[in-house]
């Protein structure tokens, strides 16, 4: 039995040589799954790409289409900041349905997690620094729609404010987002959150524990979510290229594991995604998102009380496709 972990080798899109977005970190990761007994080949959950309707859900359908069909205009791509390519749409499709299904697993089981995600840039009608499609906000909208999910909690920890999902969701009560981010980092103009904490640059372990501890705990309680979807960047690792809170690697682990401890005391299933992480190195990077699935599986299998499904089913028998 173990705890589930979805991944879809479309994950890796095609990229340019050179490109500072490291798309091959996603075929290491899961080979570092595996290496490190967190998961099977066998055991890994495949999603499918997400139909049109479901994108349609969150993002304008002008925008879907013109993704889809790479009919989107070159300023626009390059805002995203990858080539449009039929490779790239369907990477991103494939990612959204990854999201969907992690989050329906998670409500089901108490905890799943997603081997990419976490598009926090992408907004309704266009997309931005590396995010194409905002799996996240999509997945709310398809529960919400299915009538799995009446609250959703967004607890965003990349090192880059989440202004994507905090505009798509601004005027959405059903939806808290939380994005604890460095001020003086990309994108320039942030968006409102329903509660943003900007950290300065150069913000260590010690200042960062404390400051995510003392508000994520009272805030659990108070939004009483559903569902958490948890974005654990590691883009605000003190290596990562683009990040700026010199947190390490002991600190990032530290920080989701006492996300998740938070969540599970208060008996709130939780969606895990990647987000950020910036590096030369992949193996580094890869085995630096890792640490998010060693806490991830502490949870599983040491939980302080199971979920009623974990409770009546007693084994992990999921399904292998979103639709």
């Amino acid at each position: 039995m173990r705890m589930p972990i979805v991944h879809n080798p479309f994950y890796v899109a095609p990229s340019t040589a050179g490109h500072r977005f490291p798309m091959a970190k996603f075929a290491r990761l899961i080979e570092v799954l595996i290496e490190d007994e967190l998961t099977s080949w066998e055991d890994v959950i495949e999603p499918d790409p997400v139909p049109i309707s479901w994108l349609e859900s969150t993002h304008h359908p002008a925008y879907v289409a013109a993704i889809c069909n790479q009919t989107l205009p070159p300023k626009a791509a390059r805002r995203i900041g990858f080539p449009l390519t039929p490779a790239l749409a369907l990477r991103s499709r494939a990612a959204v349905g990854g999201t969907v299904l992690t989050a329906r697993l998670a409500l089901e089981y108490g905890i799943a997690c997603n081997t990419a995600g976490g598009s926090h840039h992408a907004f309704a009608d266009h997309g931005s620094g590396f995010c194409v499609f905002n799996d996240v906000a999509v997945a709310i909208r398809v529960l919400q729609a299915e009538g799995r999910l009446a609250r959703a909690l967004v607890i965003d920890l990349d090192v880059h404010q989440g202004d994507g999902t905090a505009a798509i969701f601004a005027s959405d009560a059903s939806v808290f987002t939380l994005s604890i981010h460095c001020e003086d980092n990309f994108p320039p103009r942030k968006q409102q959150s329903d509660l943003d904490i900007a950290l300065r640059a150069g913000t260590g372990d010690a200042a960062y524990l404390e400051v995510l501890t003392g508000h994520v705990r009272g805030l659990i309680g108070r939004v009483r979510p559903d569902l958490v979807f948890l974005n654990a960047g590691v883009d605000a690792h003190a290596d990562d290229k683009l990040g700026r809170l010199c947190l390490s690697d002991a600190g990032l682990m530290e920080r989701d594991r006492r996300v998740l401890q938070m969540c599970r005391a208060a008996a709130v299933p939780v969606a895990c995604v990647i987000g950020g992480g910036y590096a030369e190195d992949i193996d580094r990077l890869a085995r630096r998102h890792a640490q998010l699935y060693h806490s991830a599986v502490r949870f599983w299998h040491d939980p302080p009380g199971a979920t009623p499904a974990q409770a009546r089913r007693g084994g992990l028998a999921p399904a292998r496709s979103v639709r």
